[in-house]
């Protein structure tokens, strides 16, 4: 994976059906995230957030982009990497900084949502999006 981390592994049947099935729920969820985002990118924490305009403007793309190759399995390394940097981000915001807990019964704020986010983007970053995917046709080398 790492000498050449957009070849994807060779993963039979069953697994890259369940990464695509995956790959497609995430992918659609971080996309509806992603677009009122991407419509702000450098302002949609409003004008009081303490977040630089570039790192709101790379979360905006790392949602919205990444949920949109998230669904077709291209560049799954890359957007799964982004992804993964900005859930660890949303994580750190909601744990430590808002102090929300894992999950809260009363429907607030929690930050369990952004955890699994984020343990989700790991599985794709080192699994990688499985055959059915842009990424197996174009950068595959060979049949497996």
């Amino acid at each position: 994976m790492f000498t050449r981390p957009l070849q994807p592994a060779a993963h039979s049947f069953l697994p890259s059906l369940a990464l695509l099935v995956l790959r497609l729920i995430v992918g659609v969820a971080f996309f509806q995230h992603g677009l009122g985002k991407i419509q702000d990118p450098m302002g949609w924490m409003g004008p009081t957030s303490s977040v630089p305009p570039l790192f709101q403007c790379l979360a905006a793309i790392s949602e919205f982009g990444g949920g949109i190759a998230l669904v077709l399995g291209l560049l799954t390394p890359l957007f799964s990497l982004g992804i993964a940097c900005t859930m660890a981000v949303a994580v750190h915001l909601h744990a430590i900084v808002m102090k929300n807990p894992f999950v809260d019964l009363g429907g607030g704020t929690a930050y369990e949502l952004p955890l699994v986010f984020f343990g989700v983007a790991l599985v794709f970053l080192t699994l990688g999006p499985g055959r059915f995917s842009l990424d197996a046709l174009i950068f595959r080398s060979g049949k497996k």
